[in-house]
């Protein structure tokens, strides 16, 4: 992600953020912060543009809560990004990105099902999954701009 990231972009931007998004008003007030760290963020944590979160469990043998705890996670940081969206009148795009075919597709389709209801429900923005990242992502990135 960070590759094609900076491959794209030529300029900086958080690649790996150890601290919460921050969104702040007019006068550089903090107004929101989000509860729980995310993998990227663009330009930074401070008032992003855009942020994304990966989502990948290589070798699960077996299906437990892990699955379900990421699609938690990525509905309340949906739902947080939507509120300081709407608090703050800045648009903040919201990716995730999945893969392992064996976890969400032959044991977790019922959370995979779960993950294309957030986007209908605008918690995300978009979810790319597996290779499709590398033709997709590079183009939404242009988009930030």
């Amino acid at each position: 992600m960070n590759v094609l990231t900076e491959k794209t972009l030529r300029i900086p931007f958080d690649d790996n953020p150890s601290n919460f998004v921050v969104i702040t008003n007019k006068k550089n007030e903090p107004i929101f912060a989000l509860s729980r760290w995310i993998d990227g963020a663009f330009p930074s944590t401070l008032n992003p543009k855009a942020v994304w979160e990966i989502k990948e469990y290589y070798g699960t043998t077996t299906f437990g809560s892990r699955v379900a705890d990421g699609v938690y996670e990525t509905q309340l940081d949906g739902y947080e990004i939507k509120e300081a969206s709407k608090i703050s009148k800045k648009k903040i795009q919201h990716y995730l990105i999945v893969d392992d075919k064996f976890t969400w597709w032959t044991k977790g389709r019922s959370y995979l099902c779960r993950l294309i209801d957030l986007m209908h429900m605008g918690l995300v923005d978009e979810v790319l999954f597996g290779k499709e990242v590398l033709t997709r992502w590079p183009q939404i990135v242009k988009g930030w701009q």
